[in-house]
C-alpha cells in the first residue's frame, strides 16, 4: 500500500507539472519564436562563450553582453537593408495602390495576349490583387510582434549564457535517459541546429548574391531590391527563389523587355537554381550530414508550427523522431549482450591452440 500511494503522488505531481508547462507554452505561443531563437543562438554560442569565461577569465555578464552586441549587429544589418530597399516600394504602394494594381493587371494582360490564351480571368486577377493589397498592411502591423520577439530572444539569450552551466546540469538531471543517450540527444541537437542556423543563411546569401549579379548584368531596374528579395526567399526550399524570379520574368515580358526577360529566365533557371541545389545539398550535408528529405519535410512542418524560426527547428523536430526512436530501442528493447562463460576445458583448448599457432 505505501508503494501504491507513492506512485499515485508521483503521477499526480508529474501531471501537475505537465499541465503547468502546457499552460505556460499556450500563453507564450505568440513569443515562442523569440524563445526558440534564444535557444538556437545559445547552442551556437556556448562553446565560444565558455572559452571566454573559463579560459580567458572574463566576467559572465561582460561576456554575455559582448555576444548580445554581436547578434544585434548581425540581425540589425539585414533589417536595415530591408528598410532601405523595401520601404520606398511599400510606401508607394500604400499611397497609391490602384496604380500598382493596374500596372500588374496590364503586364498580365500583355503576357496572355502574347501567349494567345487566358491563364487567369479578369475577375480572379482582380480578386487576387485586392487580397494581396489587403494582406500587406497585416504584414506591416506584425512588425510590433517581430520586434518584441527579437527583444525577448536577446533577453533570454543573455540569461541563458550567464547561467549556462547550471541550466545544462539541471537539464541533465531532468531528462530520464541513460547518460549515453542524453549525450546522443545533445550532439544531434547541436549538429542539426548548426547545420540549419548556419547553413541556410549561407545558402541564402550565396544564392542572393548570384541572383543579384545576374540582374545587374542583364540590366534589371532596381537589381539590388530584386536580389535582396531573391536571397530572402532562398530560405524556403523547393519553391524558394522561383517566387521572385518567375514574377520578375513575367513582368519583364509584360513591359516589352523581351531579351532581358529571356536572359533572366535562362540565368535564373540554369545558374541560380543550380547554385541553390548544389549549396543546399553539399553545404547542409557537410555541416550536419542532413538528408535533403529531412530538410524539406522539416521546413514544411516547422513553418506551420513556429513561423520563420521553424526553418531551423522544423528539420530538428523531424530528426528527433529518428533519434528518439533509436534511443527508445536502446533504452527499452535492445538487451545488452550476454557474456559467454567458457569452461576450463575450452579455455585450455584455446590456449593450447594459441601456443601451437
Amino acid at each position: 500500500m505505501p508503494e501504491f500511494n507513492y506512485r499515485i503522488k508521483q503521477v499526480l505531481l508529474l501531471s501537475l507539472i505537465i499541465l503547468l508547462v502546457y499552460l505556460v507554452i499556450k500563453e507564450l505561443y505568440l513569443f515562442l519564436p523569440g524563445i526558440l531563437g534564444a535557444l538556437t543562438l545559445y547552442i551556437l554560442s556556448r562553446a565560444n562563450y565558455f572559452q571566454l569565461i573559463y579560459n580567458r577569465k572574463w566576467k559572465k555578464g561582460w561576456g554575455a553582453g559582448l555576444f548580445i552586441i554581436y547578434y544585434l549587429f548581425l540581425i540589425g544589418l539585414p533589417v536595415f537593408l530591408a528598410i532601405i530597399l523595401i520601404s520606398p516600394k511599400v510606401n508607394a504602394f500604400l499611397n497609391d495602390p490602384t496604380a500598382m494594381i493596374e500596372s500588374a493587371k496590364h503586364s498580365i494582360r500583355v503576357i496572355q495576349d502574347k501567349l494567345g490564351m487566358r491563364l487567369i480571368s479578369e475577375s480572379s486577377l482582380s480578386n487576387s490583387l485586392n487580397k494581396l493589397s489587403a494582406f500587406l498592411p497585416t504584414i506591416l502591423n506584425s512588425t510590433a510582434t517581430l520586434v518584441t520577439n527579437l527583444a525577448i530572444m536577446l533577453f533570454v539569450l543573455y540569461h541563458m549564457l550567464v547561467n549556462g552551466r547550471e541550466m545544462e546540469r539541471m537539464m541533465n538531471r531532468i531528462i530520464p535517459l541513460k547518460q549515453e543517450n542524453i549525450n546522443t540527444l545533445a550532439s544531434e541537437t547541436k549538429k542539426m541546429v548548426r547545420a540549419n542556423a548556419l547553413g541556410i543563411p549561407l545558402i541564402s546569401i550565396i544564392q542572393g548574391l548570384t541572383a543579384t549579379l545576374g540582374y545587374f548584368i542583364f540590366g534589371v531596374k532596381e537589381w539590388a531590391l530584386w536580389g535582396f528579395l531573391t536571397g530572402v526567399f532562398a530560405f524556403f526550399p523547393v519553391v524558394g527563389t522561383m517566387a521572385i524570379w518567375v514574377p520578375l520574368v513575367l513582368f519583364l515580358y509584360g513591359t516589352g523587355q523581351t531579351w532581358q526577360a529571356t536572359a533572366v529566365l535562362l540565368y535564373s533557371f540554369l545558374v541560380t537554381g543550380n547554385v541553390d541545389y548544389i549549396a543546399r545539398i553539399s553545404l547542409l550535408k557537410k555541416m550536419g550530414d542532413v538528408h535533403p528529405v529531412i530538410t524539406i519535410l522539416g521546413v514544411i512542418v516547422g513553418l506551420g508550427l513556429f513561423g520563420f524560426i521553424g526553418l531551423i527547428f522544423g528539420p530538428l523536430l523531424v530528426n528527433y523522431i529518428i533519434v528518439l526512436f533509436n534511443i527508445y530501442m536502446n533504452e527499452f528493447v535492445e538487451e545488452p549482450p550476454v557474456p559467454v562463460v567458457k569452461t576450463a576445458e575450452e579455455s585450455k583448448e584455446e590456449n593450447g591452440n594459441g601456443k601451437t599457432a
